[in-house]
């Protein structure tokens, strides 16, 4: 069954493009190095330039588990980190 993965992130005013960079380089790491992903992708609002949501879909919870404890993941947490204004609202849903 496919997971999907919904993220609701805030930036630090004036940090949106440093995090869409940071976050363009994670998307290319998750498609090089996990075929468990079958959507990684960011979408940032109209309305609100600083807030963002993220969406995934994982052909299995395996998947989504191999995502969150990848090295490239790992990793991007220090850069990403400063650029959030507070924590991420996820949500994470099961394929129908």
């Amino acid at each position: 069954m496919a997971i999907g993965l919904i993220a609701h992130i805030n930036v630090v005013d004036g940090k949106g493009r440093e995090f869409e960079d940071a976050f363009t380089k994670q998307a290319a790491c998750v498609r090089e190095n996990e075929p468990g992903n079958q959507l990684y992708r960011l979408f940032r609002s109209r309305e609100n330039p600083n807030a963002y949501v993220v969406m995934e879909i994982y052909e299995s919870n395996e998947a989504l588990d191999a995502h969150a404890n990848s090295e490239h993941f790992k990793a991007s947490r220090p850069v990403m980190l400063p650029l959030r204004d507070g924590k991420p609202r996820v949500t994470i849903l099961d394929a129908i």
